[in-house]
C-alpha cells in the first residue's frame, strides 16, 4: 500500500509540473546545456521532468508528513489551509535545489500546487478503487 501511495505521489508530481510548465504563466523548466544530475546529463526536457518529479514526489511523501505532524495546531486553526502553504514550500524548495526549475512567487507557486495536489486525489482515488476490486 505505502508502495501505491509513493509511486501515485510521483506520478502526481510528474503531470503536475509538466501540466503547469504547459499552461501556467511563469512556470519554466529550463535546460541548460550543463544541466547533470549526479553525472548523468540531461539534455531533453522530459529528463529534468521526470527526475524533478521523482524528487517532489519523494518530498511528498517522505517529508511532507513530518511538517503536516509539526504544524498540527496551525492546520486546525486554518481548518487545514496551512497544507497548501506546505505544498508550496515543498515546491519553492524544489525550485531553490534545482536552476532548471522556475516558479515565480505566489500566484503560478499556487496555481501549480493546486494542479499538483488535483493530480494526487485523482490518482489516489483510482488507486484506492483498483484495491477494492
Amino acid at each position: 500500500m505505502a508502495m501505491k501511495s509513493l509511486l501515485s505521489q510521483v506520478a502526481a508530481a510528474i503531470s503536475g509540473l509538466w501540466l503547469a510548465s504547459s499552461f501556467v504563466p511563469g512556470v519554466v523548466i529550463r535546460i541548460y546545456s550543463d544541466s547533470s544530475f549526479f553525472g548523468f546529463a540531461l539534455n531533453a526536457q522530459w529528463q529534468i521532468l521526470l527526475i524533478l518529479g521523482i524528487l517532489l514526489g519523494l518530498l511528498n511523501f517522505f517529508v511532507k508528513p513530518i511538517l503536516n505532524a509539526i504544524s498540527l495546531p496551525l492546520r486546525i486553526i486554518t481548518l487545514g489551509l496551512f497544507s497548501i502553504v506546505i505544498s508550496m514550500g515543498m515546491i519553492w524548495a524544489l525550485d531553490l535545489m534545482f536552476a532548471e526549475l522556475y516558479v515565480p512567487w505566489l500566484y503560478p507557486l499556487l496555481w501549480t500546487t493546486l494542479v499538483i495536489w488535483g493530480l494526487s486525489i485523482i490518482f489516489d482515488f483510482f488507486l484506492k478503487n483498483k484495491n477494492e476490486d
